[in-house]
């Protein structure tokens, strides 16, 4: 404990320095507008602003700490668009959707906007407080996670999705399976063999995940108000100036406490990322209220479980990058190849041999998540009055964010015609009752299920029962079985008890 208290004293000394503590302010506020952006998310604008960073010959503690600030920041900042447009910013801001918009079209935008920053504001603080107490020691289990206990925590995620959201679950399998489908295109790794290609050779390498969000949520949403606007039936929204209560924070304590804790310790695991914690969070808190009847239509715990699970997991994932070297998503991999750039060995003599930039990144994170509480809360009405603007002109401007946000991280004509062909699928979709947000799921853990089985099947030449050799794998097997079997359990006794009930009613005399 004395190590850890006098390491964050110095790395307050590194953060609070005049020029690292503007570098902390610029780098929220720029990730916050960067992950407002439909689409682009805290990968592509860390990776944009690397070189900058890189030009400018800044010490390397104080690159590392802007394009840290860049990356919360923009974890931040994808929940505008998801609540405002119902456009994801990136994949950890899908299930931020399924009940951020829902309150935004009631009105209650910037009540949705205070308290997402609230609820990231406490998942991002308890993830850097965690971080700094038992770091290294949760790297080192983390690290023991082999390709079988991936695959049994993918399986326990596309368990939980059943019940995910939607009132019907075969819909939601359904669309976990187009997601699947989807994230099978291109060529095998392992085989060579193209799959799903049909002869064209611009998806050989595959769908990027920026074409489908883009295509599935951005387009479909365009699709959508433009055929409201040509039937007549486009309802203006009203604003009001709502803001989070009191009353919301005590419903919501739980939720955020609950998801943050979530959110963590999936994000110190390599390769899940915000994404699979945010799905997990929002499954959990699901299943743990009484009533969960109105998830999915404004409800605010739906709208705190995820964001608070969503930037716990951006800082869980720093951690095997600081204490192994090892990173926990694609955005700490870029912060990696920052470090290395910079001649700093991520790693645990990183803590001894350059305390300025670990120790330095940490308390950064402790006062950037204050800088963009601060940052955000007073701009939620600014935010929140987005949806005043007219319709005829809303429309064309997310076609715009929709096309240049894809074209700038992409730069192929070819990407263009996709995201409009899934436009007008998740349009389909939209129509027959589907939710969306399933099948990005699927497509984001398909990847991650696919290629982690190949691993384990190729370490034991084939042999199926490596999957069920780790107490790992048979923790989580066992808590898929639970979450599947106890709402079916639950459900028969409920009915069997009204039915009695409703047996004993009919049975008692009336006086």
């Amino acid at each position: 404990m004395d190590a850890v208290l006098s390491g964050l004293a110095s790395g307050f000394e590194t953060a609070l320095s005049p020029f690292n503590l503007m570098l902390v302010l610029i780098g929220c506020f720029a990730g916050t507008l960067i992950g407002a952006l439909p689409g682009i998310g805290p990968i592509n604008g860390v990776a944009i602003l690397l070189p900058i960073a890189y030009g400018l010959n800044f010490p390397p503690e104080s690159a590392i700490i802007l394009l840290a600030g860049i990356y919360y920041g923009a974890e931040y900042g994808g929940r505008i668009s998801s609540i405002l447009l119902n456009v994801p910013g990136d994949a950890s801001a899908v299930m931020t959707t399924l009940d951020g918009n829902p309150m935004a079209r009631r009105g209650e935008a910037g009540k949705a906007l205070s308290l997402s920053a609230i609820a990231s504001f406490v998942g991002g603080t308890l993830a850097v407080i965690l971080m700094s107490l038992f770091g290294p020691l949760l790297a080192a289990y983390a690290v023991t996670f082999s390709p079988s206990d991936y695959v049994a925590l993918m399986v326990f995620a596309f368990a939980s999705l059943a019940s995910l959201v939607g009132s019907n679950p075969v819909k939601t399998l359904l669309g976990a399976v187009i997601g699947l489908i989807l994230a099978s295109v291109g060529i095998d790794a392992n085989t060579g063999v193209a799959r799903y290609t049909f002869g064209i050779p611009d998806i050989l390498a595959g769908i990027d995940f920026l074409i489908v969000v883009i295509g599935l949520f951005g387009m479909a949403e365009l699709i959508h108000l433009v055929e409201q606007q040509a039937r007549g039936t486009l309802k203006t929204l009203k604003i009001d100036k709502s803001f989070v209560t009191m009353a919301d924070l005590a419903k919501t304590k739980w939720t955020i406490l609950r998801s943050s804790m979530i959110g963590f310790f999936i994000g110190i695991l390599p390769g899940t990322g915000a994404s699979v914690a945010s799905a997990v969070a929002y499954g959990a808190e699901k299943r743990a209220c009484n009533n969960a009847s109105s998830f999915g239509e404004g409800d605010v715990r739906g709208l705190a479980a995820p964001e608070a699970a969503n930037n716990a997991a951006a800082g869980g994932a720093m951690v095997p990058m600081l204490t192994l070297g090892i990173p926990g998503s694609g955005t700490t991999a870029i912060l990696l190849g920052a470090l290395l750039l910079f001649n700093v060995q991520p790693g645990p003599l990183m803590f001894e041999q350059r305390p300025e930039v670990a120790w330095g990144l940490i308390a950064s994170m402790y006062i950037g998540n204050i800088a963009l509480l601060v940052i955000n809360l007073p701009l939620v009405g600014l935010f929140a009055r987005m949806l005043t603007i007219p319709q005829q002109y809303l429309t064309p401007m997310i076609a715009v964010l929709a096309f240049v946000g894809v074209y700038s991280i992409v730069s192929n004509p070819h990407d263009l015609y996709m995201i409009t062909l899934l436009g007008v699928f998740g349009w389909i979709m939209r129509k027959l009752g589907f939710s969306l947000a399933p099948v990005i799921l699927g497509f984001v853990l398909g990847s991650l299920f696919e290629n982690n089985l190949r691993r384990a099947l190729s370490i034991s030449g084939g042999d199926w029962s490596i999957l069920t050799t780790s107490w790992n794998a048979v923790t989580l097997y066992i808590l898929t079985v639970i979450i599947i079997v106890v709402p079916i359990a639950y459900g028969r006794y409920s009915a069997k008890r009204m039915e009695g009930d409703a047996a004993t009613s009919a049975e008692t005399p009336k006086s």
